[in-house]
């Protein structure tokens, strides 16, 4: 990705938000976490035009009460004729499949690009907030993988550039029966503290790279960085605003998502 050029907040008077037009492709990026919802209007490149905007995400998440909150946070931002979406979870062809966070009973197959896009009047696009954290950072060779750190864990997989079918790997179990999300997640940090979860960092980074044998591997997320181990030299922390630049890619020509 290109350097992102800052550009102030705000739109004159009277424009209605994702108003179609004959102007260059303007992204909403929205990346839906299970601690905050963050939102900002990028170009075509991924440079964000505009501040990030920031919201708590709601204690309680069914799809309803998601989609007003996503609602308010985009409010103060300028026009924008496409929508890209990061949720952290499983989803297929614009539908959620699981929702680890909030309840999959609630969320699955609900139609939250279909939805996004009727109320905020452009087309939007839906996938998973690692693998689109990942299309701003990856490098377009070998085996790369990105891993979040943030509520909970998530990674997605790309090979020369191209994103592999997801796997959940956060649900599967690292250590006991507990899983990625509950040796790395937010709730682990507060509990063993930075040194003891920095430890079960470095333990996951060998397993992954066991298990995957990849080129590289990114780590982002809000929990990145409180990472003070020396990660290998095939391991990077990438910027938290990732989730929202590689959205771009989602509307460059001939992209699909996976099956």
């Amino acid at each position: 990705m290109t350097p992102r050029a800052p550009a102030r907040l705000g739109a004159p008077a009277g424009r209605r938000p994702g108003r179609r037009s004959t102007h260059p492709i303007r992204v909403l990026g929205i990346d839906i976490g299970g601690s905050f919802l963050k939102a900002a209007v990028i170009d075509s490149h991924g440079r964000m035009l505009t501040d990030r905007l920031k919201l708590k995400t709601p204690r309680s998440c069914p799809p309803k009460v998601m989609v007003r909150a996503l609602l308010r946070l985009v409010k103060p931002l300028p026009d924008y004729n496409r929508i890209a979406i990061g949720f952290p979870g499983v989803v297929r062809n614009g539908r959620v499949i699981t929702a680890p966070h909030w309840g999959t009973r609630v969320w699955a197959n609900f139609e939250l690009a279909k939805t996004l896009a009727q109320r905020l009047h452009a087309p939007a696009r839906l996938i998973n907030d690692a693998e689109m954290q990942g299309l701003a950072v990856i490098r377009g060779k070998g085996l790369e993988l990105v891993l979040t750190l943030g509520t909970g864990a998530g990674t997605a997989l790309f090979r020369d550039g191209q994103l592999m079918p997801h796997l959940e790997l956060a649900q599967h179990p690292i250590h006991k029966s507990g899983s990625y999300n509950d040796y790395v997640g937010d709730v682990a940090l507060k509990r063993l503290g930075r040194k003891r979860w920095n430890r079960h960092v470095a333990h996951t980074i060998e397993i992954l790279q066991s298990l995957l044998h990849y080129d590289h591997l990114f780590i982002g997320g809000g929990n990145a960085a409180r990472i003070t181990i020396r990660l290998p030299d095939n391991a990077s922390v990438v910027s938290n605003d990732a989730g929202i630049e590689g959205g771009a890619m989602l509307w460059q020509p001939g992209f699909a998502p996976p099956p």
